[in-house]
């Protein structure tokens, strides 16, 4: 690699209007407190989640994991596809007794705790199972090489055999307003459509919280790393393609129908560094107070962190950066894109340059 070490973060300024997309165990908006104030707030494992579904549903050639107690089932399926003469209660006998063997623990041919396991990695196991292969260095072996892009990037732990774990090469921060807000309820009924005509009362009534925000979002990647999980120049730029495609289309789904809070981000800001990843939340810890919109004010800041952080850290290696706003009003140094596909493009072709052709180089 041209650099030891190299870091992709991506930043993104996205408004929600009413909404509800992650909430806690009343049913409240989650929030964070903030540089004083009450932040919206949405978790990491959310927004990772809604990713790795964009993953599945925008990426047919990724190897793309699962995450489930029905691992004996998955495996069982493969086998028959692999194997049709299987019938089913034979998949799922071989398809428990080769994740036993490679200390994979199961109970009435469910895992035990949730297991993530990658496309490539099931085919060989299920491969693995209908050959009688018993060793067990060689299926966890399985298990470990060919790790599925959302196991590369978010990571996978096993408590029964830390051995299987893989390590994160990406994180992803909680998004936070980048103002105050409060939290506002929304008294509702519904009518029954049958009731009696002299029956004036509503067929059910209750409350929904919800609030509305301008989100501060972040994500990194340690690309050395990926590269070194991978092992594959190319599949390593198209897993970065794909994450910053989901990072900015993905959205959680929580009360999604109640709301239709569908909106994309008003910016986004991708930058390669060479020295340490870099977080420009920092940036709203004086939060923005407006009484015209917080979207234009909020990159403004985000753009004046961007080089207040020169003083600590390397300037960025590149800086891409695309935004719904009018950019002469905006001082940064980047390339400014004209939409997302023209970004991803001029990515690729900075990737190419920085990633070397073999891991180690």
């Amino acid at each position: 690699m041209t650099n030891q070490h190299l870091f992709l973060d991506i930043h993104a300024i996205q408004t929600l209007p009413p909404s509800n997309i992650n909430r806690d165990d009343t049913g409240s908006p989650k929030t964070a407190q903030y540089g004083g104030v009450r932040r919206a707030r949405v978790s990491s494992q959310s927004w990772k989640k809604a990713m790795r579904e964009y993953f599945h549903k925008n990426s047919a050639q990724a190897n793309v994991g699962v995450r489930t107690l029905e691992i004996v089932r998955y495996i069982a399926d493969k086998i028959k596809s692999y194997d049709s003469s299987k019938e089913d209660s034979e998949a799922m006998e071989l398809a428990e007794k080769v994740l036993n063997k490679a200390k994979v623990k199961t109970k009435d041919q469910r895992a035990k705790a949730l297991f993530f396991l990658g496309d490539t990695q099931a085919e060989q196991l299920a491969k693995a199972a209908v050959s009688g292969e018993s060793d067990q260095k060689q299926l966890q072996e399985i298990l470990r090489d060919n790790p599925a892009v959302d196991i590369a990037l978010f990571g996978r732990m096993v408590a029964d055999d830390p051995s299987l774990n893989e390590d994160a090469s990406s994180q992803v921060a909680h998004a936070i307003s980048t103002h105050a807000v409060q939290t506002e309820f929304d008294f509702y009924t519904a009518v029954d459509d049958l009731a009696p005509e002299d029956n004036a009362g509503a067929g059910m009534l209750g409350t929904l919280e919800f609030n509305s925000s301008t989100l501060y979002r972040y994500a990194n990647i340690a690309v050395h790393e990926l590269l070194q999980q991978l092992h594959d120049k190319e599949a390593v730029i198209n897993t970065l393609q794909l994450f910053i495609e989901a990072f900015s289309n993905s959205m959680p789904t929580g009360k999604v129908n109640s709301y239709a809070n569908q909106t994309l981000p008003q910016a986004i800001v991708v930058t390669f560094r060479t020295d340490r990843p870099v977080n420009l939340v920092s940036a709203f810890e004086e939060p923005v107070k407006t009484s015209d919109g917080n979207v234009s004010a909020s990159i403004q800041k985000l753009f004046n962190e961007l080089r207040k952080v020169e003083k600590f850290v390397n300037d960025p290696e590149y800086t891409f950066y695309l935004t719904m706003e009018d950019v002469e009003n905006f001082d940064v140094d980047g390339v400014n894109e004209e939409n997302l596909k023209t970004l991803l493009e001029h990515f690729t072709e900075v990737t190419n340059n920085l990633i070397p052709a073999e891991v180690g180089e």
